[in-house]
């Protein structure tokens, strides 16, 4: 299973109003996109550069995977997806290699994809998601 492309770059950020004017104004980026994803208590905002996106998180629960993560690390990089043919394969693929899974089947996401995401305790210490719309 080899991934397509980089789908996006996960950004968690404390408020989506006051980060999305520096990628707007200062990078000339436009947010074509923003989104809550409730089960996951996070609203999502979207960046095209290139074939990539850049989704800037920001939780709407502290006790959220966002939430906690910015209370333990502050802003910053959060993760790196990678587009899939099929997520389920893919998962399927890296638990066969021995990494450790977060989700052991594909979960609806932001933008109508379904994603998984591997263990950053067995990525190299990245939080890595797989996504596509299978």
């Amino acid at each position: 299973m080899k991934p397509t492309h980089i789908e996006h770059i996960g950004i968690a950020v404390l408020s989506l109003e006051e980060s999305i004017p520096y990628y707007e104004k200062v990078l000339g980026l436009e947010c074509y996109a923003i989104e809550e994803v409730a089960d996951q208590k996070v609203r999502t905002a979207f960046f095209r550069v290139g074939d990539t996106k850049i989704e800037l998180l920001e939780s709407t629960d502290p006790d959220g995977p966002i939430g906690k993560f910015i209370e333990k690390k502050g802003p910053g990089f959060h993760h790196i997806a990678f587009a899939m043919e099929q997520v389920g394969e893919a998962l399927k693929h890296a638990a066969d290699q021995g990494v450790r899974l977060i989700d052991e089947v594909p979960r609806p996401g932001a933008e109508g994809l379904q994603i998984g995401f591997l263990h950053p305790k067995s990525t190299q210490g990245v939080l890595t998601e797989f996504c596509g719309n299978e």
